[in-house]
Parts: C-alpha cells; structure tokens; sequence
C-alpha cells in the first residue's frame, strides 16, 4: 500500500480540467487517503478512504473513531477535493493542530501530521483513486444542474427518494434545500400524499410543540378546539423540518420518540398516534459542532442523519448558471423576449464573475429584480443606481417611552404585514409562486396571512 500512497508531486495536482471520466459523463475520481494514529489511546490504528470524505470524533458513527478522552464526539473532518485534502474542526473542545498550528479550515500536506487532543495522526495522500457515484441526470425533481458537484448530490438523493430514510439535507444557506426537501417528495412513492413544511425557527418555542404534534381542545388556555400538528396533517405523505438546528432543547427528545417509534401524542393527549411520514430535515448550521456544544443531541442527530446530503454553493458549480438562470425565468413568467434578454450567453458570462454569496436564493432575488425593472441589472444589488430604485424609505420613528419588547414586536409585525401585501402583489396572489419567491413553505405563508388578516382562517 505504501506505493499507492505516494505523496503527490507538484505535477499531479489538479489544474481544474476534467479527468477522463468526468469528459466522459463517468464518475469522477478523488485520490484516497490514509490516516495513521502515532500516538494516544487508539494508536497503531490505520483508516484509509473509500470516498471523498473522513469524519473523525470518539462517538460511534464516525468514519475513524478514536476512543481518546480529549477528542470530541465530531472532532474533524477531511473532504478531498480538486486534487487537494482539507480538514475542517467541527468546533471541538481542544481544536485540531496541523503541524503543530491550530486551525479552523485548512488544506493538508500530502503528508501532514493531525493533533486531536491527545492523539496525534499521520495524513498520507495517495496516487491510486476512489470513484464518486454520480448521477446520469442532469435535473431532480424541481432541481437542475449538470455539474459534477451537483449530479453526485442528485445521485445521493435518489437513493434516498427510493426509500423511506431520514434525511437531512446540509449546506450554507440559500443552496436550494427546501427545493431538495420537495423534490425527494415528488421523487418519492409518497408524491400522492401532502408535502408539509416547518420552519422550526420561524415560530416561537411556546407554539412549536403545538405545530409539531397537536393539541387537545383545552389543553391550554385559548386551545378552544382540537388541531392536528405537522405529523398528522401529512400522513401517507413527506415532514420537511426546515432550520431543524433551532428545535429548543425540550422538544428534541420528542422528536427523537416519534422517529423511534412513529408514533405521537399531541399536547394534552394521552392517546398514542400513529404516524406514516416521511422526514425529512434542513439546517444551515452544521450539527456536528451542535453536538459537541451541547445544543443538540446526538442520538437525534443520527435518527435525522439515516441519509446526509450536503448541497454545494453556486461557487462550484459555476456551469450550473446558465440552466439555472432559464428555469428560474421560466418559474418566475418570464415571456419569449425575457428569456432571451435575461439568460442570453452574455448575461451568462456577467453571471460567471458574481460572487452569490446567497447562492441560488441570491440568483433568484436578481432575476426577480431584472424581471420587475425590466431590464439587466448588475448583480451587486447596491451597485443598482437610482433610475432603477426608488429612494430609500425614512427609518421608522422610534418611540422610545414604549417597552423595547412592545416597540421590537410592533415594528416586526408592521413589517411583516407590508412585506406580506408587497408580496402578494407582486405575485398576483398565487400562494405557491408567493411562497417560492419569499423562500418559505405554502403553510407557513398562509399562517402569516392569517395572523395578519391578509387570508381567510379555516
């Protein structure tokens, strides 16, 4: 094995071009990799790749476990890309050292050494390769992209919309997981059944468990009438669990027993449900850190993570501009005329140098804005210049005699009732094209209508 583990010359890297099989629509390769541990309690211990990725922590489930008192539950994790190894610490309790510096986000020497508490690891970059599954499809669902970052997450997604497995999708915000979420639904033998969505961090922790489960008609003051949480309310059918990194601490173990036993109890119940859904769940946080922080469980962390999908940021996969520009358009009405103006080749390249920090929700805001002005606008949006906005309105006044809460909570709700009108206008009142350009689900919209009196209640 040694000879396979060569460390790479300079002339081996990567040079961004596509391998053999990447040109030939195969699956690409990443070079494999080994871990050795040289010192502490798990020492003469060897790991060696089989994919793009090694998780390493002392909580069983990790791809190399180290029974070491100092290194956390998730500790680190090396992903291999473009040729080159990097290692990312997952918020760990002693840090992660890489020869001998302590970092947060670093690349790797092929042949670098790895401080974990008290253990200390041997890295070695091989020359042999591990192959990626990657999908033949260029479009999943209500998804599209031809490139390799995104047909190897189509391909994850597939084999999770075959089966009934938790998921939880991972990725920095704005990488389109709440369209992820729906497309394994209408992948899925569930598609004849409801897509229910939860925004866990969009409502307050005194009505979540309510939404979650349910009540009983007088479980609490004002519960005048029975009502069904999200379990129920999508039975036979797909839980989207969006920003499932904000579920308070006292509702976890709740989760955790309806994913174990699939079954439920709705506040002020005392009768068990059975629950036929699938789950799946969206957070931007990484909720590996969340474990180690105390802030999540990790036997709730594994019940969601049965399937974890990482959606990749628009920066890598920059060849996806273009298709994702024209469907975009084409879910937004753009006519004939727009679509040629707006998703032209030269709009495309423009598109090309855009940073999209926001990622696809950013890209979609832009075509919005092009769509409204009528016109190609720069992708900065501060760079806009005053033709094209209006000017900007007068703060609001600001009564300091009132408390801070009352005057914070009057404020929100006045904004979200103007950004509710601003939206159904713009939209002409569909709810499901409203609901997409706002970047929430349909129930959590309708929710926000009705506490505004801008909807009918049921």
């Amino acid at each position: 094995m040694a000879d396979t583990l060569a460390p790479m010359s300079s002339s081996d890297r990567h040079t961004g071009t596509l391998t053999a099989h990447e040109a030939h629509g195969l699956a690409p390769a990443v070079r494999k990799f080994r871990l050795t541990v040289q010192e502490g309690p798990a020492k003469g211990i060897a790991w060696e790749s089989r994919g793009a990725q090694c998780s390493i922590g002392s909580q069983p489930g990790n791809d190399l476990v180290l029974s070491d008192p100092t290194v956390s539950r998730f500790h680190s994790e090396i992903t291999v890309e473009d040729g080159r190894a990097r290692v990312r610490d997952l918020a760990s309790k002693n840090g992660t050292l890489v020869d001998g510096v302590a970092i947060v986000d670093a690349y790797l020497r092929p042949d670098a050494t790895l401080r974990l508490g008290s253990s200390l690891l041997r890295f070695e970059l091989g020359e042999a390769r591990n192959t990626v599954p990657i999908s033949e499809r260029t479009s999943f669902g209500r998804m599209v992209g031809a490139s390799t970052a995104m047909r190897a997450a189509f391909a994850r997604l597939e084999k999770a919309a075959a089966s009934d497995a938790t998921v939880l999708l991972d990725g920095e915000t704005g990488t389109g997981k709440g369209e992820a979420a729906e497309s394994i639904h209408l992948e899925s033998r569930r598609k004849g059944g409801p897509f229910v969505v939860l925004d866990c961090g969009a409502i307050p922790e005194n009505l979540l468990e309510t939404e979650l489960f349910g009540h009983e008609k007088g479980a609490f003051t004002g519960a005048t009438q029975r009502r069904v949480g999200v379990f129920e309310e999508a039975d036979a059918g797909t839980v989207f669990l969006d920003e499932v990194g904000e579920l308070p601490a006292a509702l976890q173990p709740k989760l955790l027993r309806v994913l174990e036993t699939r079954t439920l109890r709705r506040v002020g119940g005392s009768e068990p449900i059975k629950t036929d859904v699938r789950i799946v769940a969206a957070t931007n946080r990484d909720l590996r850190a969340e474990v180690n922080a105390g802030r999540f469980r990790a036997d709730l962390y594994y019940r969601l993570a049965v399937v974890r999908v990482t959606l990749p940021p628009l920066r890598q996969r920059p060849e996806d501009l273009a298709p994702l520009a024209r469907t975009m358009l084409q879910r937004l009405g753009a006519d004939a005329a727009q679509l040629g103006r707006f998703a032209s080749p030269t709009v495309t390249a423009e598109l090309a140098h855009g940073a999209w920090p926001g990622n696809v929700r950013e890209l979609r805001n832009y075509l919005e804005r092009c769509l409204a002005f009528d016109d190609v606008l720069p992708p900065d949006e501060e760079s806009l210049d005053s033709e094209h906005l209006s000017a900007a309105p007068a703060p609001a006044r600001i009564d300091a005699s009132r408390p801070f809460t009352e005057a914070r909570d009057g404020a929100l709700a006045a904004f979200e009732r103007t950004y509710l009108e601003e939206l159904l206008r713009l939209h002409g009142g569909r709810m499901t094209a409203a609901a997409a350009g706002a970047g929430i689900g349909r129930v959590y919209l309708y929710k926000l209508l009705v506490r505004h009196g801008l909807g009918k209640k049921r």
